[in-house]
């Protein structure tokens, strides 16, 4: 057991140290025409997206310690580049027909429950939203949809 042991660590750290040559890039891009600035929310719901969104879904991500210890963040990373490409709040359209559908679709990953991710509430308990925060924000997003939709058709 004891000869077991003398290669079986040395190499498990040997592998642990070598999969770190192989971390992917971390990036935050500058933020183009960001969410809040540009919907206006209340202040209650923007903080919530803020809490709940934006590390997977801005250019203003916040990379813990974790990020950059392979094999973590291979997933951290791409949960990050798959949430940019579904819905990027650092660079928030303007045009009003394309927000409009934009905040459909946050409303829908809400009322799916697909968002936030349960793997990320895990450990981001900020990110974890009560039924009337997702109602706020719902009701928020479904109305301000409709003023779009409406300001588009003119």
């Amino acid at each position: 057991m004891k000869k077991l042991l003398k290669w079986v660590l040395p190499g498990a750290f040997a592998v642990f140290a070598s999969l770190q040559l192989f971390n992917p890039p971390r990036t935050n891009p500058p933020v183009k025409n960001d969410f809040v600035t540009a919907a206006h929310p209340p202040g209650d719901v923007a903080a919530v997206i803020h809490a709940a969104c934006y590390d997977c879904h801005s250019y203003e991500t916040k990379w813990p310690w974790y990020a950059h210890v392979a094999p973590v963040s291979w997933f951290i990373v791409s949960d990050v580049k798959n949430g940019r490409e579904h819905l990027e709040l650092s660079d928030w359209p303007a045009d009003p027909r394309r927000a409009a559908r934009q905040l459909e679709r946050i409303n829908e990953a809400l009322d799916y429950r697909e968002m936030p991710l349960k793997r990320y509430t895990l450990i981001h308990a900020d990110a974890r939203l009560t039924e009337a925060q997702r109602k706020k924000i719902m009701d928020w997003t479904d109305a301000t949809a409709a003023k779009l939709r409406g300001a588009a058709k003119k």
